[in-house]
């Protein structure tokens, strides 16, 4: 599975971004996906996840309420909605994709990251 972010930017405080995440390769759809970040000097955080089918998704507490995620299984895309970002969001974010088989065997791949940018 390759794949590819892209909506970053720069926006001020309060405003909003769509970041998107284009996966190529098959099964995109067993796949969980999830989206991660990291600001300079700190390590890489979740963000957000959701389930293969979309049935359940995951937030971390500070982006809870501002930030959604949703997947169109047709279209191989994963996408974050961000809300009323504010610049402790700033960050490069990075999509990630995640299957566990079940038989000791884990697939976990990684985008080259996009940045997000929030001016105060």
């Amino acid at each position: 599975v390759q794949l590819v972010e892209s909506g970053g930017g720069l926006v001020q405080a309060g405003g909003s971004l769509r970041l998107s995440c284009a996966a190529s390769g098959r099964a995109f759809s067993s796949y969980d996906m999830g989206w991660y970040r990291q600001a300079p000097g700190k390590e890489r955080e979740f963000v957000a996840s959701i389930i293969w089918s979309g049935g359940s998704t995951y937030y971390a507490d500070s982006v809870k309420g501002r930030f959604t995620i949703s997947r169109d299984n047709a279209k191989n895309t994963v996408a974050l909605q961000m809300n009323s970002l504010k610049p402790e969001d700033t960050a490069t974010y990075y999509c990630n994709a995640l299957r566990d088989t079940g038989y000791g065997t884990t697939y976990d791949y990684w985008g080259q990251g996009t940045q997000v940018t929030v001016s105060s």
